[in-house]
């Protein structure tokens, strides 16, 4: 089946108990004719708590994403674990994004059912049953690439043992830590070399460039992270210098890094990259930016240091509705910690809605989740009652997306267009 008859059939499936907020009158409905109709998230049956994504503010991310990649030279493989939304991986390719990045073996296959062509693996691959299942789909289909990390010779040991036998190379990067501490990679730059020559040693693997992830540097402000991207950049050098990338195919060198918070920084040092013995794929990795988020990247994002490009705009909101109200000082809703994502901050109260009628939530903050419940505190001047509905902003977009299967995408007046599948 190809990637375009597998979205097809998204619409295809019956909608039902599995998917919350949904109107309980659409069941036995498919996606399509749900679509159709058309609905008001605010007066056609949806049940809160609801989470929506407004239909606006995520044209206008993928669009800015998009514009500003271009303007830097830069190619984008936008990190797919944010939202494993198929629906919303083909919208950033068709927004110019050279392919996808992901995270595990399981977000891959989701990806290749969906028909993605150019995989970026985020990680180091050792799993045999992985290995031998992407050898697979890179020897039935010439048009797909795969690339993944090494960071130590062990792995590249287990990599090789898994492959052998297979017909075509696997495409792999040398994974820079981004420091002592730091999360995943390689420490040194000749411990670097050591594991380039384990990949050279090998018939399974290609050695095709240098990544990492300059979030993960100890530390970091704008310095640091530049600091540490240079370094990427030279061992990218120093390899190539040494005819390190000689196996290297398609004719280009893979160098990569870029998370949600310093992508200005990389855009910064990759148009420094000097000229290699081949072109140079400057490949960013960003995934928050679709529906960016009211709390950890709005406050986090290149943006802000970089207005004259642009700026990313909250495209969630969790409609909740208030189911008690004990005091004056103290209300409830009934979303809680299975609706809402708080390992970063807690949700952020924006508007009441009461009658048709949206105000901004004043005097209302949200202070702690229970499983169904969030706890607001309400001062003196809050305006809200048993009934009302909430919206509540959110943070940390990776893990709003997965607690929810289906996703209506409301226009401003409330009208529902889409609804976005996820695959967790």
């Amino acid at each position: 089946m190809s990637g375009t008859e597998a979205l097809a059939r998204l619409a295809e499936e019956r909608v039902d108990h599995r998917f919350k907020g949904l109107p309980p009158d659409a069941d036995g409905l498919t996606v399509a004719e749900l679509t159709a109709q058309r609905r008001n998230l605010f007066t056609d049956g949806f049940a809160t708590p609801v989470l929506a994504l407004s239909a606006e503010r995520l044209d206008h991310n993928l669009r800015l994403m998009e514009t500003y990649a271009a303007r830097h030279g830069l190619a984008f493989a936008p990190h797919g674990k944010t939202t494993m939304a198929p629906q919303l991986f083909r919208r950033q390719i068709e927004h110019g994004a050279w392919g996808i990045t992901l995270a595990v073996p399981h977000q891959v296959r989701v990806a290749r059912a969906f028909g993605i062509e150019r995989v970026f693996l985020a990680n180091e691959l050792v799993d045999p049953a992985a290995l031998r299942w992407i050898a697979g789909e890179l020897a039935s289909d010439a048009d797909f690439r795969f690339v993944c990390y090494v960071d130590s010779v062990r792995g590249v040991e287990l990599m090789d043992a898994a492959l052998r036998g297979t017909s075509r190379p696997l495409d792999v990067v040398v994974e820079l830590a981004a420091g002592e501490g730091a999360r995943t990679g390689i420490r040194t730059e000749a411990e670097c070399a050591a594991v380039a020559d384990a990949v050279a040693a090998t018939g399974t693997l290609r050695l095709v460039g240098v990544a990492g992830y300059e979030g993960e540097v100890p530390q970091a402000n704008p310095e640091r992270v530049h600091a540490w991207l240079r370094r990427l950049v030279a061992l990218a050098a120093d390899f190539d210098k040494a005819g390190r990338f000689a196996g290297a195919a398609p004719d280009e060198i893979v160098v990569s890094a870029g998370g949600s918070a310093w992508f200005d920084a990389v855009a910064d040092v990759f148009a420094e990259i000097p000229e290699l013995s081949r072109p140079v794929l400057k490949l960013l990795r960003s995934g928050a930016y679709v529906s960016h988020d009211d709390g950890h990247y709005r406050k986090v994002t290149p943006f802000n240091r970089i207005s004259e490009e642009g700026a990313l705009e909250p495209a969630f909101r969790l409609w909740t509705q208030v189911v008690s109200r004990p005091s004056p000082g103290q209300a409830f809703t009934n979303a809680g910690k299975r609706d809402a994502a708080y390992d970063l901050d807690l949700p952020f109260a924006q508007v009441v809605r009461r009658d048709g009628i949206e105000r901004p939530a004043t005097g209302i903050e949200v202070t702690a989740l229970s499983d169904q419940h969030a706890w607001l505190t309400t001062a003196p001047e809050a305006d809200v009652e048993v009934g009302d509905w909430l919206g509540l902003g959110l943070s940390h977009p990776c893990t709003s997306f997965d607690k929810w299967q289906l996703i209506p995408v409301a226009e401003a007046d409330g009208t529902v267009v889409e609804y976005i599948r996820t695959f967790f």
